[in-house]
């Protein structure tokens, strides 16, 4: 039964299996990192946050040494909000199909960098809201053309808020069958900065001004609306902790809710998930509350200047491996950390041991 004790769907019991699917990492893979470390040839902790970045996945793994990544991808997960209606972004909604036609044709700011770190791009259109051309890229299991306004009533059904779970964590089992080692979460929706603040809010406990930022370019007064429908949002709709999967039907987005379903099958998988900006921090807040086993796969790639992502990076006890003043979306972020992520685990593979100093 659902927390109003209606019937559970046959979707949302897909959901409740892949969460219950997922296993606690390995601590003591990330001890015995941690003590191979202090074995090879470097002063101990002389890598600071990087040799606890290769305990991190030695945990994941469950092996140490952890495998080194060599197939990378970027998921970016793209929805329509009906909150757009309230003006509260100064871009017009149809950005959202025009950004998906760039992601396919490659000259976008995510396509940029993941060619640079050798990675692949994915893009999900679970909600867009107009008719993206379709491209090898693009995976189309759009559940509904966009949410419905979540200042007048919830933004999706239950069962809408399962299927876009389902359509994320399909996805990403395709990738990881198909070779993916590294997944990283990215995002577009033209809006979502004002449905991702509402999902801060609610499983934080945090007020709508700690969380709502300017997202694609507000300027003071439109800030300022901006929160204003964040807080009236939350305070209808937000029941945080108490019942996950509600609280992201009514004030999340597709997109959201598609990237939680990532991050829970990629835990199912052992296959670590890189985090991006504000969008991406704010669905995991929601996969972590489905299930906080979770937690542990997840890595913050990057420290987004949008407040609310430091707010829920701070719940979520991760400490962001970047901080270079981003707050584009799209995975940009997150992919930066590739290479980082792929050193520290190559680091406890490669590098000697004291032990072998004098050898030969």
């Amino acid at each position: 039964m659902t927390p109003g004790g209606n019937a559970i769907s046959g979707t949302e019991r897909e959901v409740v299996a892949l969460a219950g699917a997922v296993e606690a990492v390995d601590g003591g893979r990330a001890d015995e990192a941690r003590r191979r470390h202090d074995g090879l040839v470097k002063p101990p902790g002389s890598l600071g946050a990087v040799e606890q970045l290769g305990a991190w996945l030695a945990a994941v793994a469950g092996r140490c040494p952890p495998p080194v990544p060599t197939a990378p991808a970027v998921v970016v997960a793209a929805g329509d909000h009906g909150v757009h209606a309230q003006g509260v972004t100064p871009w017009p909604q149809a950005v959202t199909s025009a950004m998906v036609d760039m992601f396919c044709q490659g000259r976008a700011a995510v396509n940029a960098i993941a060619a640079t770190v050798g990675a692949r791009v994915a893009v999900l259109d679970v909600g867009v809201a107009g008719h993206p051309r379709r491209h090898p890229r693009l995976r189309h299991a759009r559940v509904r053309a966009g949410t419905a306004d979540l200042s007048q009533g919830p933004a999706m059904t239950r069962e809408e808020a399962a299927a876009a779970v389902l359509a994320g964590a399909g996805l990403a089992e395709e990738l990881v069958g198909s070779g993916v080692d590294l997944l990283v979460t990215g995002d577009m929706g033209i809006a979502n900065t004002t449905a991702g603040a509402c999902l801060v809010a609610a499983f934080t406990g945090a007020g709508a001004a700690a969380v709502t930022g300017p997202g694609a370019g507000a300027d003071a007064a439109m800030l300022a609306h901006k929160t204003a429908v964040v807080a009236g949002a939350v305070a209808r709709h937000g029941q945080g902790q108490a019942d996950p999967l509600g609280t992201l039907a009514a004030l999340g987005g597709l997109e959201h809710a598609a990237l939680a379903g990532v991050i829970l099958s990629g835990a199912c998988d052992r296959v670590p998930v890189v985090l991006d900006g504000v969008n991406t921090v704010a669905a995991a807040l929601a996969a972590t509350a489905l299930c906080p086993p979770a937690l542990g796969y997840l890595l913050a790639g990057h420290r987004s200047t949008e407040p609310g992502a430091t707010v829920a990076l701070d719940h979520l006890g991760l400490a962001p491996l970047l901080d270079l003043g981003l707050r584009l979306g799209e995975g940009t972020g997150g992919l930066l950390a590739v290479p980082i992520v792929i050193a520290a685990a190559r680091l406890l593979t490669d590098m000697a041991a004291v032990a072998d100093l004098g050898e030969g």
